[in-house]
């Protein structure tokens, strides 16, 4: 079976520190890479795409790679936020309300933190969510 690689770590590491300071999420490993839930929801997910695997990512993101990759939820249909069909963004066509944004050098971390915890409120319990709204 080949090894695919995972995500750089001190990426994944900067996404730790962001997530896991939400109320009741969780890091585990996922199919490839790794994701944050909340309530058994996926609202984080890094992928590292290497030789156009995974393909759906590969596919979405128009590129074989390699290139790093955060998807997350949306609070309403991607497709009606122009600003995530245009790079570091792209559209998976996977849920009306998921995008992704290529995570390199370049990367603008306050967005990251932005969109994650939108993801975040976006899937948790209301009293969860209330939690960080409450602290913004």
């Amino acid at each position: 079976m080949a090894r695919h690689p995972s995500p750089p770590q001190a990426l994944v590491d900067r996404l730790r520190a962001i997530c896991l300071d939400l109320p009741e999420a969780v890091e585990e490993a996922a199919w490839t890479g790794t994701r944050w839930c909340v309530a058994h929801k996926n609202f984080a997910h890094v992928v590292m795409i290497a030789d156009g695997w995974p393909p759906a990512y590969a596919k979405a993101t128009a590129s074989d790679g390699p290139l790093c990759v955060l998807t997350f939820r949306t609070p309403r249909a991607a497709a009606q936020i122009g600003r995530l069909a245009r790079a570091p963004y792209f559209l998976p066509r996977w849920w009306p309300d998921i995008a992704g944004m290529t995570l390199d050098d370049r990367t603008e971390w306050d967005d990251v933190e932005r969109h994650v915890i939108d993801s975040y409120c976006a899937l948790a319990p209301r009293k969860l969510a209330r939690l960080v709204v409450d602290r913004r």
